[in-house]
């Protein structure tokens, strides 16, 4: 057995600050929240800059056909789409990352779209996870994607911890570059109490 049937969705490694926010997950959410993550990469992958427009809406293209599908019609041959299968009724949060990584590449919105999918997709993996879609879960989510107007850390279910810690991070480093040793001690900090 290869090491992608093993661990479907490993094979795509995911950033360090990504692996890091993971390993504050509580081990049941950690598939929901790994399928997003690898996703978030795949499709930022498939929409790097140096890219032709066409390659990048080709590709971008087939992710959409198969979130217009549930997950029983996706092809059992792509890892990812095992992984993503809980996410089967909140594929329209997965489309319109799809969309945002879109116009994030080839549009002229300034990444707009790309930041208000990835704040839906939290509220759709919180729902996934029994959270809720909070005001909290709102705001840190905005702070992640927009962290130079991030107001006071709000508290997240654990289950949303590494939302927490990846707005931490984004936040830290909005405000004043990075401090390895002082960022883990704020990580370490964030992933324990969820502030």
């Amino acid at each position: 057995m290869s090491e992608r049937e093993r661990h479907p969705g490993n094979w795509l490694p995911l950033e360090p600050v990504q692996r890091l926010a993971l390993a504050y997950c509580p081990a049941p959410a950690r598939p929901v929240w790994r399928g997003f993550l690898t996703l978030d990469a795949r499709l930022g992958d498939a929409a790097r800059a140096g890219r032709e427009p066409i390659a990048v809406q080709l590709r971008l293209a087939w992710w959409r056909d198969r979130f217009g599908a549930p997950a029983c019609e996706w092809p059992a041959g792509e890892p990812l789409l095992a992984l993503l299968g809980p996410w089967d009724t909140e594929r329209e949060a997965l489309g319109a990352l799809v969309d945002g990584w879109e116009a994030a590449a080839v549009g002229e919105d300034g990444g707009r779209a790309l930041s208000e999918a990835r704040i839906e997709a939290m509220a759709a993996l919180a729902r996934l996870l029994g959270c809720g879609a909070t005001d909290a879960i709102g705001a840190a989510a905005r702070d992640w994607v927009l962290p130079e107007a991030a107001g006071p850390a709000p508290a997240l279910p654990r289950a949303m911890r590494p939302l927490a810690v990846l707005r931490g991070l984004a936040v830290r480093e909005a405000r004043g570059g990075a401090r390895p040793v002082r960022d883990l001690l704020a990580v370490m900090r964030i992933g324990l109490t969820g502030r």
